[in-house]
C-alpha cells in the first residue's frame, strides 16, 4: 500500500514540474513515506529524519514532508520532536503535500489532486481499492492510522485500470488492508467478486491479483471468482497469524484454528493448483512454547508456498500494548522465528522441486544481476536462463531478446526454496481461458495455440 501511495504522489509531483533525484540531500522536496507496523520500521523513519535535520538547517527553503502510518490524527508530539518537517500528511492525504509544493513552484495544485494515477507505472502495478481497516486486531496500529474502511467505486476502478493498461500495465494487484471487505460500504452493496468480474473485462489486461485477505471475509463467492475468471491468478494470501485458539482470541482475529483450516480446504477444493501465502506473528504476549508449536504444526499441515513471519512488536496505542505486557525475551522470539524459517525453507524446497520439468507462462517484470525475471500465475519468481547465442525465440514482441512486459513460456530447469529458473521453450502465447486455468498445475494443453 505504501508503494502505491508513493507512486501516486510522485505522479502529482511530476504534474507540478518536479523530477526525481537519487539522493535526498540533492532534492528541493523530500517526502518520506512511513510504515510503523513494527518498531524497526519506525526506528528507520526517525533515523532518516535525524539525517535530514542538518540538510534543512543548511537549506531552509527546501520542503521536508512526512506521510504514511507514522502520522496519526494527532501529531503535535511529532511536530515538537521534528521541527525540520514542513508538512505532515496521513495515509492517502496527498493534498497537503501537493499544495505546499505547488505554492513553492507557483503552480495551482488543484488539478493534480484528481489525477494521481501513476504516469509511468510498472508493468505489474498496484491499485488500492479500499482504504483503512475495521478489524482492530489487538496487535495492529493500522486502523488507528489509516482510519475506517472506505471503498472506491467499481466504475472508478475499472476506468483507472483502463488508463493503466493504456500506459503499459499488463498486471494489476488490487490492494486493501482487508481486501475481501471491499464494497460493504457501497450502495448498492457490491463485493470483491463483482469488482473482479468488472476488471476482468478491461481490454489488454492480462492478470489480476488481490491482497491482503482475511479468513472471515473471504467468501465462497470470492473463491469461486478466482476459479472462474480467466484473468484472476490462482494465488491467495490468507494470514493465520497464530495456530492456537487462545492466542487467536487474544489477538481478536475472530476465527479459530479449525475455521481457518476449513477455509483453506474450501480454497483448495474450489481452485485446483492454487498457491497459498500467509502471515504469522511469533512471540505474541502470553504465547507459550506449546502454543507456538501449534503454529509450527499448522505450517506443516497446510504447506504454504510462502510465509511472511515476524516477531511481535509492541505498538503504542493498540489494545495489546495497553493490556498485554510484552515480557517474552527477545532471544526466545528470535528462536521461534528461526524455527518457523527452518520449517518453511524445507517446505518451499519440496514444493518448488515439484515444478521441475513443467512449463509455465511467465510475465517478465524486471532484471536482476543481468538476468530477466518474472512470475507465474501462482506468483512464483522465475529467473530466465540466457538465450543461446544466435538463437531466436518467438516472444510476444517478435525477435529474440526478451523485454520487460513479454509473456514467455518457460520450462523449469532449476529450483530453490525462494525461486525457480526456466528456459524459453520457443513459444509465448496468449492462452485460451481454459488453458490459463490449467497451466497453474502444470497440465499439458490439448488446445492448439499460435505464436503472437
Amino acid at each position: 500500500m505504501n508503494k502505491s501511495d508513493s507512486e501516486r504522489l510522485e505522479s502529482g509531483l511530476k504534474q507540478l514540474g518536479l523530477e526525481a533525484v537519487e539522493l535526498p540531500e540533492q532534492a528541493d522536496v523530500v517526502v518520506m513515506n512511513t510504515c510503523v507496523v513494527r518498531q524497526a520500521a519506525e526506528d528507520t523513519a526517525t533515523g532518516m529524519l535525524g539525517k535530514l535535520k542538518p540538510v534543512k538547517q543548511a537549506h531552509p527553503d527546501r520542503i521536508i514532508a512526512v506521510m504514511g502510518c507514522m502520522v496519526g490524527p494527532k501529531h503535535d508530539d511529532l511536530k515538537r520532536r521534528f521541527p525540520q518537517v514542513d508538512v505532515w500528511a496521513r495515509p492517502q492525504e496527498f493534498d497537503a503535500i501537493l499544495r505546499a509544493v505547488g505554492g513553492k513552484v507557483g503552480v495551482d495544485a488543484e488539478g493534480c489532486l484528481s489525477n494521481l494515477v501513476p504516469a509511468e507505472p510498472h508493468i505489474a502495478t498496484y491499485v488500492p481499492i479500499v482504504h483503512g481497516c475495521d478489524k482492530f486486531c489487538t496487535f495492529c496500529i493500522i486502523p488507528y492510522r489509516r482510519g475506517r474502511e472506505v471503498s472506491r467505486s467499481v466504475d472508478e476502478l475499472v476506468h483507472e485500470c483502463g488508463v493503466l493498461v493504456a500506459r503499459g500495465v499488463r498486471e494489476v494487484t488490487l490492494l486493501g488492508q482487508n481486501v475481501d471487505s471491499y464494497g460493504h460500504d457501497l450502495r448498492p452493496r457490491q463485493d470483491l467478486a463483482d469488482l473482479l468480474e468488472a476488471i476482468e473485462a478491461v481490454d489488454g489486461l492480462e492478470r489480476i491479483r488481490f491482497l491482503t485477505s482475511h479468513p472471515n471475509d473471504m467468501s465462497s463467492r470470492i473463491i469461486q471468482a478466482v476459479r472462474d475468471l480467466p484473468k484472476v491468478c490462482e494465488n491467495v494470501n490468507l494470514p493465520f497469524q497464530a495456530g492456537d485458539d487462545k492466542v487467536l482470541a487474544d489477538m481478536r482475529r475472530g476465527y479459530t484454528r479449525g475455521q481457518f483450516m476449513d477455509k483453506i480446504a474450501e480454497i483448495r477444493q474450489t481452485v485446483p493448483g492454487v498457491t497459498l501465502t500467509t502471515d504469522l506473528i511469533v512471540g505474541f504476549p502470553g504465547e507459550t512454547a506449546a502454543q507456538f508449536e501449534q503454529s509450527l504444526d499448522l505450517l506443516e499441515a497446510v504447506r504454504f508456498d510462502k510465509v511472511h513471519a515476524a516477531m511481535y512488536s509492541e505498538r503504542p496505542g493498540t489494545v495489546a500494548s495497553r493490556r498485554m505486557p510484552d515480557v517474552l525475551p527477545q532471544a526466545e522470539k528470535k528462536r521461534r522465528l528461526a524455527a518457523v524459517n527452518d520449517v518453511q525453507e524445507r517446505v518451499q524446497t519440496e514444493l518448488n522441486a515439484a515444478y521441475m520439468g513443467r512449463e509455465y507462462d511467465v510475465l517478465i517484470d524486471g532484471r536482476t544481476r543481468g538476468r530477466m525475471q518474472g512470475r507465474t500465475r501462482g506468483d512464483k519468481l522465475v529467473y530466465i536462463n540466457p538465450e543461446p547465442a544466435g538463437q531466436e525465440i518467438a516472444t510476444r514482441n517478435g525477435g529474440g531478446a526478451h523485454e520487460i512486459g513479454d509473456m514467455v513460456r518457460l520450462k523449469i530447469t532449476a529450483s530453490s526454496p525462494w525461486s525457480l529458473e526456466g528456459t524459453d521453450v520457443g513459444l509465448a502465447r496468449s492462452l485460451a481461458p481454459d488453458l490459463r486455468k490449467s497451466e497453474c498445475v502444470g497440465e499439458k494443453s490439448k488446445v492448439g495455440a499460435t505464436a503472437v
